[in-house]
């Protein structure tokens, strides 16, 4: 039933968090002009629990709602953000409580930073460059998840001698791409563009400095299966087989 789910949930210890069957919120990601990631936060209304901090758009999971469908549901009514704009990636539970309440946190990403339209429960909503997103005082929840949830850049090589790298796919490749990918350590990655290797001369430049987990510094990623290549990369380099491009794909 719609609104079944407004109320808290009380813990053993007294606690308390709002949403009877757990909660959930979307994290939107879309490329800046210099394509590199923004998310889109809410300024809580002052009223609100944790008023006056930013987080996400979220709230309340009914119990019929899925908390995919949960989070894009209370980011339109609260940041007028439509569904078909937005393509959900996955999401991950970021905080669960002792009384069994969960806070999910969904993942999507949008072709450019979108229009919103704030309700009565935000001050502000804001596309904020990812970077930027520790300097604000966050809502402690979202504060919490925050650095399991934000991305390193990821720039993606494609081997010239394998098939996904081959010249008339690239470009095909790089638009059927996600922005946001699940990179092999659980850490999350973003893709402003892919490439190609186009020699084992130009191996030697591909070493970068130390960033990966945290918000500065580029991973370096090959998707190659060639022995010979993987053995002269160097040791920053991550090395994905050609099934993780392909399982990025095959997202919803």
């Amino acid at each position: 039933m719609r609104g079944d789910g407004d109320g808290w949930a009380t813990g053993p210890d007294g606690s308390r968090h709002w949403g009877k069957h757990g909660a959930a919120g979307l994290l939107l990601r879309a490329p800046l002009p210099d394509e590199t990631p923004a998310v889109l936060l809410q300024h809580r209304a002052v009223w609100s629990h944790q008023g006056g901090t930013w987080a996400l758009p979220g709230g309340a999971r009914d119990s019929h709602e899925t908390t995919t469908h949960a989070a894009v549901r209370e980011a339109h009514e609260e940041a007028g953000i439509e569904s078909a704009a937005i393509r959900v990636r996955t999401e991950v539970v970021t905080m669960k409580a002792a009384s069994g309440w969960s806070y999910t946190t969904v993942i999507a990403d949008a072709e450019r930073p979108l229009p919103t339209v704030a309700n009565g429960e935000s001050t502000e909503l804001r596309w904020v460059r990812e970077t930027d997103v520790a300097g604000l005082p966050l809502h402690p929840g979202f504060e919490a998840g925050w650095p399991q949830l934000r991305t390193t850049e990821v720039r993606l090589l494609l081997d010239r001698h394998d098939v996904l790298g081959e010249r008339g796919a690239l470009a095909q490749l790089s638009k059927a791409l996600p922005r946001t990918v699940h990179l092999p350590d659980g850490t999350y990655g973003w893709l402003p563009r892919v490439e190609v290797l186009e020699a084992l001369d130009a191996v030697g430049s591909l070493a970068e400095p130390a960033g990966h987990g945290t918000t500065l510094g580029t991973v370096t990623a090959v998707v190659t299966t060639d022995p010979d290549l993987i053995e002269q990369l160097p040791a920053t380099v991550v090395v994905l087989p050609p099934a993780t491009v392909l399982d990025w794909l095959d997202q919803p």
